[in-house]
């Protein structure tokens, strides 16, 4: 699936009931994020900024993508940078709402 596809995606309710992705799948999902790892079980990127207010309005875009999709990821965000993890905390583990979300801020990195 490449992540124009996944990006059009809505993510769906996985209280518990969803077992996390597999090691393959996940992989097969990675591979259209370009930029994006997998650390410590974790989906995650650093996105660096020209300036502080950049990455702020990136941060606040984060919140709407966030807001809407009701999957929120943690931040980490510095002067100049702001790094995203997404995991999906019910499950212990990765979902497809962590790559639908990190593809709609690749997303919005294109604009």
């Amino acid at each position: 699936m490449d992540r124009c596809d996944i990006a059009n995606k809505r993510c769906q309710p996985c209280e518990g009931g969803v077992p996390p992705l597999d090691a393959a799948a996940s992989q097969a999902l990675l591979d259209s994020l370009p930029g994006w790892i997998l650390k410590f079980g974790k989906l995650e990127k650093t996105f660096t900024f020209k300036n502080h207010y950049a990455t702020m309005a990136f941060v606040n875009a984060i919140a709407w993508v966030s807001h809407r999709e009701d999957h929120h990821p943690e931040l980490t965000v510095g002067y100049k940078n702001c790094r995203v993890s997404y995991w999906t905390h019910t499950i212990d583990g990765l979902s497809e709402n962590d790559f639908i979300c990190a593809a709609k801020l690749e997303r919005l990195m294109e604009i």
